[in-house]
């Protein structure tokens, strides 16, 4: 049986979760639809998710359409949670993207959108919500074209729009030469064939081109339903069989598969979610992930008509839940056979990070310790919030996307852990970025060097989105590849607290001098480790060489930049603009019309929630604001710093008095 790992996503409360539902019902999983505001759906199993009526974390539910099984990926809508949509993207085969018939195009649909196109993950679209008042059909897919991608082919015509009996009629036979003009864009030969004669082409000949074209990312079929009556569902799901791919996996190949989403069991067993790429796993077998790591496999379970069963195996194609992979992260490539560097072989990074931070505080200070382990245990779930612990301060910050986020939290900590804990002040997280070349060296068994270790390192700036490069200038058996590791691995944890205090993101550093005490024994060779070096050593003094480098190179703190589009009535522009100049906002010139003109431009992150209190008394209601992060730029007037520890590299004596108390 074919299998096809589908994706549902949208911008919140464009109904996605409410179609997953129509769509379990109509293949018989279930015998109801649930509702999101009674708090009776499948997907939507934590309690908060059932108040709060949002999706938080992607829920997996499998059932069959025919000959296909569709593993189907419930994926949450509010941005404050992208991050979970991030972690789903890498293992589907195919999308649904739900946008409502009444609001239309919103800033979370257009986030999505560009990335299944950056992505190349075949999409299609339904619009939801036909039978609400408001609903539209010519004027949307006007919009979707507009706002989303020109290559985009409505699939039926609707009617009664805006009441109970809204319906949608498929297109039969004959519609098809409407599919040329798109078609043609992407393939010469079909363009060629139609100008010679323009019934050459059959019927039977476009589908099957549309779908290839969709398969391959190119077109992107259109629907129109609504999840609550059912209109329009049974089109959607001959689409999702005839038009998405449900590629077949190589079964005699090594197991292969990628970890989305880890959780924790009843007994607070580590339990990790595995979309299978190719051979097949089997309980006991051992799986290789992140380099040298290994583990056995001790249960499995696979996914099927609506609920979760205990197997011996899990094969390509499958998504399994494992047991006894207690180191396992989510993003990890896992295989029965050597990884041969192939580990990191899928994009992992779609989405903008978080842009903001706060400091989780425990309401009573002897819950600290087990505030520390809750954190840590939702870090598992969500790497993205950046768990940092500063052990002098015995305080604790997370990265975020949005204030809902922090509710979240701050109500699991409560519900699922008994912690009552509050929060400072959200704040805006900046980055550093390295001004130009510096470089520094320390000698070993030359004062002021304490440590038995030789290191010389320069540190380069790097383009923007380059990550963290380590290279030699020295030779690689020069002293033991232990030694060398420590130093790469130290310069990447110090570069997380540039000379302000803000994470450096991109930065080339080359070691350009090494050197070590080789091991020494006295007359009864016993190991002396005062006479000789240790990793320990390597990774002490890397911090120091480090940040001289950096004091000389320099480097300038960059503030998060959002693009932001505001629909307002044209009588309010005067008003906006001055407010927008207000918050150091960069407007463009703006679309004046008779009566909705468009703003855009770009606004510091740090500006946008007071851009978003204020618009309703700008524009009395009506203005519509979408932003999203788009860029970092370098802070204009007083520099923003991140509190240090007091035994960071930058004040040497503090730092060396901390380490002589940790010896």
């Amino acid at each position: 049986m074919k299998r096809l790992n589908l994706g549902i996503l949208a911008h919140v409360d464009a109904g996605k979760t409410s179609l997953t539902e129509r769509l379990l019902y109509a293949a018989g999983v279930i015998d109801a639809v649930g509702s999101v505001d009674d708090g009776s759906t499948q997907t939507d199993s934590l309690a908060l998710e059932r108040q709060r009526g949002i999706t938080i974390k992607s829920a997996v539910v499998s059932f069959a359409l025919g000959d296909v099984t569709v593993n189907l990926i419930d994926t949450p809508g509010h941005p404050d949670f992208i991050a979970e949509v991030e972690r789903v993207l890498g293992v589907l085969d195919g999308a649904v993207l739900v946008v409502s018939a009444v609001e239309g195009v919103q800033a979370q649909t257009r986030i999505l959108m560009r990335t299944l196109q950056r992505l190349r993950i075949p999409t299609v679209i339904f619009v939801n919500k036909i039978d609400r008042a408001g609903a539209r059909y010519a004027s949307l897919l006007k919009d979707l074209a507009a706002k989303l991608s020109p290559d985009v082919v409505a699939m039926g015509t609707t009617s009664d729009l805006g009441t109970a009996g809204a319906g949608f009629t498929p297109y039969g036979p004959g519609f098809s030469l409407n599919l040329v003009d798109v078609l043609a864009e992407h393939d010469d030969q079909l363009l060629a064939a139609y100008v010679e004669n323009e019934n050459a082409l059959s019927d039977e000949a476009l589908r099957s081109g549309l779908a290839e074209q969709t398969r391959r990312a190119l077109v992107h079929p259109v629907y129109f339903g609504s999840a609550i009556t059912g209109a329009g569902t049974e089109p959607l799901i001959a689409g999702i069989r005839e038009l998405l791919p449900a590629p077949v996996g190589d079964k005699e190949a090594p197991a292969t598969g990628s970890v989305f989403k880890v959780e924790r069991g009843p007994a607070g067993e580590k339990v990790a979610y595995v979309r299978m790429f190719s051979g097949e796993l089997r309980t006991r077998d051992r799986l290789r992930f992140r380099g040298d790591r290994e583990a056995k496999v001790t249960a499995i379970s696979v996914f099927e008509a609506g609920t979760t069963a205990t197997r011996l195996s899990v094969a390509a194609g499958q998504i399994g839940k494992l047991w006894g992979l207690g180191e396992v992260r989510i993003g990890d490539e896992v295989s029965t056979s050597a990884m041969d560097g192939q580990e990191n072989r899928r994009e992992s990074v779609f989405f903008a990070p978080p842009t903001l931070e706060t400091v989780v505080r425990p309401a009573k200070a002897s819950d600290r310790g087990n505030l520390q382990s809750a954190l840590s245990q939702l870090a598992e779930q969500d790497p993205l919030i950046n768990l940092r612990q500063d052990d002098v301060r015995q305080e604790t910050s997370v990265s975020l996307y949005g204030e809902v986020q922090k509710e979240v939290i701050q109500t699991t900590l409560a519900t699922e852990y008994g912690l009552d804990v509050s929060f400072r002040e959200t704040t805006t997280i900046h980055i550093e970025r390295v001004d130009g070349p510096g470089e520094a060296v320390e000698f070993n068994k030359v004062d002021p060097n304490p440590f038995l270790a030789t290191i010389g390192l320069r540190v380069e700036p790097a383009p923007t989105g380059a990550g963290v490069s380590f290279a030699l200038e020295v030779e690689l058996g020069s002293m033991p590849y232990a030694f060398i590791k420590a130093v790469e691995e130290t310069v990447r944890e110090t570069l997380q607290q540039g000379l302000c205090g803000w994470e450096i993101p991109d930065a080339r550093v080359v070691m350009t001098h090494s050197g070590y005490s080789a091991r020494q024994s006295h007359a009864h060779a016993v190991f002396d480790k005062s006479m000789s070096s240790t990793a320990g050593d390597f990774r002490l003094l890397t911090p120091l060489v480090l940040t001289a480098a950096l004091r000389q190179a320099g480097t300038t703190v960059h503030e998060p930049m959002h693009r932001f589009q505001l629909e307002i009535p044209t009588d309010t522009v005067r008003g906006v603009l001055a407010v927008l100049a207000k918050l150091r906002a960069i407007p463009r010139v703006p679309a004046l019309d008779t009566g909705k003109s468009v703003l855009e431009g770009e606004v510091p992150a740090a500006a946008v929630y007071q851009l978003e209190q204020q618009l309703p008394a700008l524009t009395r209601g009506e203005g519509v604001l979408e932003s999203a992060f788009e860029r970092y730029q370098p802070v204009t007037g007083a520099v923003p710093r991140r509190e240090r520890t007091d035994h960071d590299p930058l004040n040497r004596r503090e730092y060396l008095l901390h380490v002589l108390r940790r010896v």
